[in-house]
Parts: structure tokens; sequence; C-alpha cells
């Protein structure tokens, strides 16, 4: 067969293949979630598989099956305990009537427009509070989240097939680490089967470390802002709300900790509108920004390094020129998967392109 039948089937071959994961794009997102879930479950069962009781080790089918329980049984928790905190943010800031609360910001509005009038190029007036109304109405719009919970009790069987099929994917993953590379080493040539094992290996020793941290950077996250935001006078319940969104928006890198702090101060704003604004609202938005600030300092110092650099071996500007990257071609999505897909890149890279000294360089710790 001549270079150009080779080349026209290995474009075949690749449209297959991508036509093939489209269609079943649902079961490869069950597997994909399994897999992340395993990563977060792997040290749990390491730990039961080392412990004893009265002599004899814990069967790898009993330590599956209790991991696989603990982390339904945290998520179940989860969101026993914070849909309902968040269904109420969203109907108390749904009855808020927005024409009053933007009448009751009347004279700070009113200085700015001043303060940005005088200082404009062209001279003409600025108005805002048409902006501000229009805005926040959008914003505050959660008259409809019955009707959104509505549609989801719809789905409730394609949930629980997702959620069945999930769960049972996960318990044989955490069952046997190696399930899932001996699944994908059976489409390799057995020539090359050591050399993409090894590759296989090194990406999930990483990943798991990877998850893992970011399992908990989320947790403690989250647990810092709904604490400061409490102890510097805000509600528990809308500290809550505001901790639970900056904990998992923190995921998305260097932006996320910025939208946080907006929703933060939004909320801060629409729940305190009958207050003195200058007397008591600006204090508070300025402790709020205060805690997100010190958060992000410890998250920056401590979490961050361990999971984005020490976790991938890899230097935190290089983290930050690919998250740069990613975000510029594929935006917040790319952003998020930025990390996990550079390091899957540097393993490969290193296995089977290491003659070059660029690619040692770049994958030198790993």
């Amino acid at each position: 067969m001549n270079g150009k039948g080779k080349y026209f089937l290995a474009a075949a071959g690749l449209l297959f293949l991508a036509l093939i994961f489209w269609y079943f794009s649902a079961i490869l997102a069950y597997i994909g979630i399994a897999v992340v879930l395993s990563f977060i479950g792997r040290p749990l069962v390491d730990f039961l598989n080392k412990a004893t009781i009265k002599g004899r080790k814990i069967p790898l089918s009993v330590s599956a099956g209790l991991t696989l329980a603990l982390l339904w049984f945290l998520m179940v928790v989860f969101f026993r305990t914070f849909i309902p905190m968040i269904v109420e943010e969203a109907q108390q800031l749904s009855n808020i009537d927005v024409q009053s609360a933007v009448h009751s910001l009347d004279e700070p509005i009113r200085n700015i427009e001043a303060f940005v009038s005088k200082y404009s190029t062209d001279g003409g007036d600025f108005k805002i509070q048409a902006l501000i109304t229009e805005n926040l109405s959008s914003v505050l719009k959660f008259s409809d989240i019955s009707s959104i919970f509505g549609s989801l009790a719809g789905t409730v069987g394609g949930l629980f097939i997702a959620l069945f099929s999930i769960s049972f994917i996960t318990f044989f993953f955490l069952k046997d680490s190696s399930l899932f590379i001996d699944s994908l080493v059976l489409f390799v040539p057995e020539n090359k089967e050591e050399g993409v094992r090894h590759v296989l290996d090194s990406i999930k020793n990483l990943l798991m470390r990877y998850f893992v941290g970011l399992f908990f950077e989320v947790i403690l996250v989250g647990t810092m802002v709904t604490v400061g935001l409490t102890i510097v006078g805000m509600d528990f319940s809308h500290a809550v709300v505001i901790g639970l969104f900056a904990g998992l928006i923190n995921v998305i890198p260097y932006i996320g900790p910025i939208i946080g702090t907006m929703f933060g101060l939004i909320i801060g704003i629409a729940t305190n509108l009958g207050a003195d604004f200058y007397a008591e609202v600006v204090p508070l938005l300025g402790y709020t920004a205060l805690v997100f600030l010190i958060v992000q300092l410890i998250d920056n110092i401590l979490f961050q390094p361990l999971i984005y650099s020490n976790s991938v071996n890899a230097h935190p500007l290089e983290i930050f020129l690919v998250i740069l990257f990613a975000g510029s071609m594929a935006g917040i999505l790319g952003m998020m998967l930025a990390i996990p897909a550079y390091t899957i890149f540097r393993v490969i890279a290193k296995e089977f392109f290491n003659k070059y000294r660029f690619v040692r360089k770049l994958t030198e710790k790993i």
C-alpha cells in the first residue's frame, strides 16, 4: 500500500473513532466521572487494604464498597444540606423590589455619576441608575426556580441510570486500580504495550494527586470564605452560599476567584439594601473583599503550589502560561482542563519523544 493509502486509512480511522466517541459520549462521560471518583477514593482504598482486623486483611471488594459508599454519603449530605439553603437564598433574592433597592442607593449613585461626569472627556452626563436597575433585575431573577426544579424532576429516570452506571464503574475501578489501564492497552499493538502502560501509570499517579488536591482545595476555600464572612458580620445562611460558590468556582484558575469575589459583593449589597449605605453596607463590602483577599493569599501560598505545581511537577510560570493559552483557545472550559491535558501531554512526550532536548527539559521533573 502506498503512502497516500496509509494516510487515507489513518484519516478514516480517526474519523470513525470521532463518530464513535460522539455517539457514545454519555457513556464516555460516565467512565470519565468514574475515573475521577476512583482517583479521589484511591487513597482510602489503599489505607483500608493495609489495615487488618484480627490479623486478616480487608478484602478488596469490601474496601472498594466502603469507599464508594462513603463518597456517595458525602455527596448526599452535601446536597441535602446545601440545596435547600441555595433555594431559600434564591427565593429571598427574587423577592427583592429592584426599583426600591436602586432608590435606596440614590445618594451613592448620584455621587458616582457626578464624579464620572466631572472627569469625563466628552463632558456629557453619566447615568447609571437605569443600567443598575436592568442588570440587578437580571441577576436577582430567580422567580423561575420552581420550574427549574420541576424540569429536573422529569429527568429522574435518566439521572438514576447515570448514578447507577457511574457507581458500578467506579466500584470496579476502585477494586482494581489497573482495570482502566488494562482496558486501554487492548487498543495498542503488542510491541508498544510496555511503553503505553508506563505512560498510563505515570498519568494515573499524577492526575490522582491533582484531583485529590483539587477536592480538598474546594472544601478548604469554601470553608474559609464561609467562616471569614460569618466573622465579619454576614448572616451565616448567606455566608454558606457564597462560600460554596466561591469554593466551586475556584477550580477555574485565576478567573474563578474574581468571579467568586464579585458574587460575594453582589450578595452583600442585595441582602443589605435597607441598611445605611455608608455606615453599614460600605464597611461590610470592605470586610467581604478583605476576607476574599486573605483566602486567596492562603490559597496561592499554600494550596495552589501543592496542587498545581507539586502534584503535576511543573513550574508555576509554566502552569500559568499553559492556562493562559488554553483559555484563549477554549475559554473557561479550556482553563479547567488545561492542567490535566498538559499533564497527559508531558508524560506522552517524555516516553516517546525524549530524544529531543526541549522535551527532556520540559519533562525532567516527572
